[in-house]
């Protein structure tokens, strides 16, 4: 019994400690802070409320607040919506090529972000490749397509797109595509057959997605300093402004709070979707039970 405690913690023993170290006692700091004030770039001890409080009253906060869920919630559906089809396909098609498929999806990753950005630049800006070609055939260039939110989704969900194949496809895995067949044969169309057979057999997945999607793109500053400009920006790119040139970082770890505590929400009703679906008779394998 002993060797086997000791061999428990010698498993688990470092991965522990390197939560408690990087996640949870960073994650707790920054929980303290935001009930301090800053001053001059030096924090006090000074324990109050006021930050919360500029947070919920100043309309300039709430506004980027607003914008930024709008931004993750858009960007995580249109992510959903193109991500199933490439899913399904890869899953159902792919055969001995499911592995090399997947990865390709995932090639952006290859390069840093700054430079998967810049990339996107090239692409939406008003000398990049769908302007030129715009103008090669007489049309005006669309300058709406860059330093916008438009640009500013298009980017992100470019950025995040791969994490939602991912969840789908993993849910797909132990789908068994001959429910379709059944369907058919019992006369329903293909859209019908997704949406009553195949959606609800795998809708786990598709939450674990919205998850990967809405979260970092809550907190997200790169792109929309690259691509959304002055007026594109989110409430990630205040946030780093608190810890950048402001030195306000009491009211940055206030908002770090704030979005660490949307993101448990998200999380929560995610969890609670996915009770309900195996309260309801339906794993999220796949299979009915």
């Amino acid at each position: 019994m002993k060797n086997n405690r000791l061999f428990f913690w010698v498993l688990t023993g470092p991965g522990t400690a390197f939560l408690l170290l990087f996640l949870i006692l960073p994650l707790m700091s920054i929980v303290v802070f935001s009930f301090w004030r800053t001053e001059s770039y030096h924090l006090y001890a000074d324990w109050n409320l006021d930050n919360y409080r500029v947070l919920a009253t100043n309309p300039s906060y709430v506004t980027f607040l607003l914008r930024s869920l709008f931004m993750a919630s858009v960007v995580s559906f249109v992510s959903l919506v193109v991500a199933w089809p490439v899913a399904f396909f890869i899953t159902r098609y792919g055969g001995q090529f499911k592995i090399i498929l997947l990865l390709l999806t995932s090639t952006p990753f290859l390069t840093g972000e700054i430079l998967r950005v810049t990339a996107m630049q090239q692409i939406l800006g008003p000398i990049g490749l769908i302007n030129m070609a715009l103008t090669t055939f007489g049309f005006d260039p669309v300058t709406a397509l860059m330093y916008s939110k438009t640009a500013t989704a298009i980017g992100l969900i470019y950025l995040w797109l791969p994490f939602m194949v991912l969840a789908i496809h993993l849910s797909l895995l132990n789908f068994d595509f001959e429910l379709l067949q059944v369907a058919k044969v019992n006369g329903a169309r293909p859209l019908r057959a997704f949406w009553e057979v195949t959606w609800p057999l795998n809708r786990a997945g598709s939450a674990i997605g919205v998850v990967l999607v809405f979260i970092p793109t809550l907190a997200s500053s790169i792109t929309s300093k690259f691509l959304g400009g002055p007026n594109g920006a989110l409430f990630g790119n205040i946030l780093a402004h608190q810890f950048g040139s402001t030195g306000t970082w009491a009211l940055g770890s206030a908002m770090g709070v704030v979005l660490f505590v949307i993101s448990l929400l998200v999380l929560y009703i995610v969890w609670k979707s996915i009770g309900d679906l195996n309260r309801s008779g339906i794993t999220i394998k796949g299979g009915a039970e």
